[in-house]
């Protein structure tokens, strides 16, 4: 763990540290002398709670560790002191460790909350796509196909951050469009997948049973 992630690991406690001994300096030598000292403090506290924790997650979302990245999450007491842009990242979060869950009520108000808190914002402009892509997913979970295919047209729309999350939302269409047997639709979203030469194991696979059961289709 880098020097930057320990800092953010421990520092609401070093913040604590460092103004007990600003007002240990200040009461001996005065203001002045403990200024530094004040000002790392404020700093640390401040930063806890606006920033939070979530760059920690980062390590273990890509080792696939969500109970790790569940942990980190669960450590932000106070989401509501966030900053908003980072608010609307942890609801973002919170609602994809509910997906891998398989709860899909709760993973859909979480998401929703974190777009809600993203509109407009720079930070969420590169994930908005992924968001309304994992909706589309959570929607055709719940037998909502008319939502789904809303939700997956407006990630597409919005742009999306890698050619596997462009892939998942092609064959997701793909999918859509086969169970609404507008089949010729189904087979070109099909083809936009493919493509793509995505490399993730589960999309591959999913490419895989697809194109058997395509090529068996009228149209």
């Amino acid at each position: 763990m880098g020097l930057l992630n320990q800092y953010i690991k421990y520092r609401l406690a070093l913040g604590l540290i460092f103004l007990v001994l600003a007002i240990v300096v200040n009461v001996y030598t005065g203001f002045w002398p403990s200024f530094i000292l004040y000002f790392i403090a404020v700093i640390s506290i401040v930063g806890h709670f606006m920033f939070g924790p979530l760059r920690l997650i980062q390590t273990y979302m890509e080792a696939g560790d969500m109970e790790g990245a569940e942990k980190i999450l669960n450590s932000v007491r106070f989401p509501g002191l966030l900053f908003k842009p980072i608010r609307s990242v942890y609801y973002t979060l919170k609602g994809n460790i509910a997906m891998s869950r398989e709860d899909f009520d709760t993973a859909e108000k979480l998401m929703k909350k974190g777009m809600d808190l993203g509109s407009g914002s720079s930070l969420m402009q590169g994930t908005e796509g992924a968001s309304l892509l994992q909706m589309g997913i959570l929607a055709w979970q719940k037998n909502n196909f008319k939502q789904a295919e809303s939700y997956i047209r407006q990630a597409i729309r919005k742009g999306l951050p890698d050619k596997e999350n462009e892939a998942a939302a092609y064959l997701q269409m793909s999918s859509i469009m086969i169970n609404k047997r507008e089949f010729r639709a189904g087979k070109d979203f099909f083809r936009k997948a493919k493509a793509l030469k995505p490399t993730t194991p589960q999309i591959v696979d999913q490419l895989k049973q697809m194109e058997k059961y395509i090529a068996r289709m009228p149209g």
